[in-house]
């Protein structure tokens, strides 16, 4: 792949994260780590995208918790490797998983609202979220079979 492609890719991999609010180096190191072929250490990573290691082993931990990298320690060194892990469906599930705790949350506010504009808001969105992890859960169905 060319070089100018390969950044271009990995400028937009983090453009696209970045307007899901994660910041902009985290979706880099993902659409770097999406198009390596080999784990990379966090220096590789850092010299690739032009980062400090600081930025990157943010990067890092912040995919880790979405499941979108894993993190390969290396026996007898501290040096750790770092591959792409899952895709859509590992995004989904994480993004499923924080979308029940927020409906978790929201159904713990219709306590404090009685019939009204207030209810019928805090229902609406309730609604709007389980219907998402509803339909993300039947698209990994079926892509799943």
């Amino acid at each position: 792949m060319n070089a100018e492609r390969r950044a271009a890719f990995v400028t937009s991999v983090g453009d696209l994260l970045a307007s899901w609010h994660l910041p902009h180096a985290t979706g880099r190191v993902y659409g770097l780590l999406l198009i390596t072929e080999r784990p990379v250490t966090l220096d590789e990573i850092a010299a690739e995208l032009g980062l400090s290691k600081g930025a990157v082993s943010t990067a890092v931990r912040q995919l880790g918790s979405w499941g979108l990298a894993r993190v390969i320690p290396q026996p007898g060194s501290r040096r750790l490797l770092v591959e792409a892990a899952g895709g859509l469906e590992t995004l989904l599930e994480a993004s499923h998983a924080r979308a029940r705790m927020l409906i978790a949350a929201l159904r713990d506010g219709e306590i404090l609202v009685g019939p009204g504009p207030a209810r019928d808001r805090l229902e609406d969105v309730i609604g709007l979220f389980e219907g998402y992890v509803d339909m993300g859960g039947e698209l990994l169905r079926q892509r799943r079979r």
